[in-house]
Formats: C-alpha cells, structure tokens, sequence
C-alpha cells in the first residue's frame, strides 16, 4: 500500500507544477494552434503603400473642393497628393508589400486625379476644351491598354512598370528607372498645376478675366446701375460658370506659374508621346495575341 500511495503521490506532485502554470497563463494549453504549415493570412489593403494610397485620395478629393475658388490651397493639396505617388513606391519595396491590387490602385488614383483637374481646365478655357479632352482620352486610353495588355499577354506576376526592351526601349526606360519616372510624372504634373494657377491669373491665356478699370465711377449703359455690380447682382448663382469667372479674376500674380509651365512643357509634351507609343506598343500586343489564339484554335480544328 505504500508503494501505490508513494507512486500516486508522486503523479500529483508532477502534475502540480503544470496545473500552477495553467491557472498563472504560461501554458495555454486551451488556446488552438495553427496547424502545421499554416500560416496567418494578410490583410493586402491595409499594406503601408495601399494605406498611403488611400490618403492620397483624399487629398485629391480635397483639392477638388478646393479647385474652383481657392488656388493655392488646392494646388497644395493637389501638390502633396501627387508627391506620394513616389513614397508609396517606396514603402512597398521598404516593406515587400508590392501588390497588383497597390499598383492598379496608383494607377488609377493617377489617372483619375488628373482628369479631374483637366475637366476643370476645359471649363476655365472653353477655346481649348478639345486638346483637354484629348489629352484626357489619350492618358486613360495608353493606361488601359498598357495594364490590359499586361495582365493579359504578360506572366503571371509581370508587372506593369516591367517592359521588354526588345518591345520598345522608349518605355523600357521610362519605367525601369525610378529617377526618370518620376520626374515626368512629377513635371507633368506641375504643367497642369501651373495652367491651373494662369486661370486664376493671366488674361494674356483668360481675356475674359475682368480687369480693374481705372475709371470706377464711371457709369453703366443701363441707367441705375454701378459699373462694376457684385457677383450676386449679376448672377443668380454663385456656382455658375459666369459667377466663378468673375470670382477667379486677378487672385494672384502670373509671373511663377509662367516660369513653371515654361519649364515643364518639354517634359509634358515628352509624356504625351510617350504615351503614343504605349498606346500603340499595347495595341500590337494585344493583336499578337489575338493571332496566336486563333491560329491555336485552327489548328484544333484541323
């Protein structure tokens, strides 16, 4: 009997230690382990790039609000939202957080935010609606293209930014170097900004801008009325095209967006033709493909 006594208590005395710990929450024992090889699943759209995405959203959508009226604020906004483009490239190479779902999420924040802005230069320059909205089509059209092609024509996981150079040396260069990158998209950028601002501030580009008149009192060709009448007795809105016009008139001095658009043309003028040749390099993808599939299902058939 003393021996099974010793033995027994001998198991309790062993046991003790591990029920100690169980109830002072070292051992969780209760807790369910990931199976073997199993691993915790990441949530892509809260990535550090995808995140900065996200913030430069909202500072476009911002810059939007800010855009019809007050030019320095939105060229800001505008501004800062843009120059994030560059360190969310960075924070997903930081990070290896580098996604399809971040680089079509850049893509079409890009795409999208300088449309915005150049609908507005249609508006601010009927005269030049035209070349705004082709320079519209253009850019969403080559994009669309270059990224359907991609995804498409391209491995599994071939990037966007990835481009054969025996495919055209052009956008080999142009997206294979980060530096060249984003200084056409930087100086493209700041074209649009500038013409933006010359809205806001040039008659030379705006004849209709209405200038201080030297001669204030004098009077109207309609009996009764000033010669220079508010906004809201000439307007019945204070959002039509009209009010807006007169509230944009004179708000700052030309002589910085001149020298920036002269500057950045070159640059701008440099991006439209590439994006041309993305256009059509995309296009010609696209058709050998469509080549290859039907001379695959000829042969089927035969």
């Amino acid at each position: 009997m003393s021996g099974v006594r010793t033995r027994n208590q001998a198991a309790q005395a062993a046991s003790a230690p591990t029920e100690q710990a169980e109830q002072n929450g070292n051992l969780h024992t209760s807790t369910p382990a990931l199976k073997a090889g199993e691993k915790k699943r990441e949530n892509i759209f809260l990535f550090v790039p995808n995140l900065i995405g996200y913030s430069r959203i909202i500072l476009a959508v911002a810059s939007l609000y800010y855009m019809p009226l007050h030019p320095r604020t939105c060229s800001l906004l505008y501004s800062v939202s843009c120059l994030l483009d560059a360190l969310d490239g960075y924070a997903a190479r930081r990070f290896g957080q580098s996604t399809r779902f971040g680089a079509v999420l850049d893509m079409v924040t890009d795409r999208c935010t300088t449309a915005c802005l150049l609908v507005f230069l249609s508006s601010a320059w009927p005269r030049w609606s035209l070349l705004f909205q082709g320079l519209i089509s253009l850019d969403l059209a080559s994009h669309y293209m270059h990224m359907y092609a991609t995804l498409s024509m391209g491995d599994k996981n071939q990037s966007h930014k990835k481009v054969d150079e025996s495919r055209s040396w052009v956008l080999n260069l142009y997206y294979s170097n980060n530096k060249v990158l984003f200084a056409f998209c930087a100086l493209n950028e700041l074209f649009f900004i500038a013409l933006y601002l010359l809205s806001f501030s040039s008659p030379i580009l705006s004849p209709s801008l209405l200038q201080p008149s030297s001669n204030a009192g004098a009077a109207s060709p309609q009996p009764g009325n000033p010669a220079h009448p508010s906004p809201s007795n000439l307007f019945a809105s204070p959002y039509s095209a009209g009010a807006l016009e007169l509230a944009r008139a004179n708000k700052m001095d030309s002589f910085i967006p001149w020298v920036l658009a002269a500057i950045s043309f070159p640059i701008m003028a440099a991006k439209q033709l590439i994006n041309v040749v993305q256009l059509v390099k995309a296009s010609c993808w696209i058709a050998e493909g469509d080549l290859e599939a039907r001379e695959a299902a000829r042969q089927s058939k035969e």
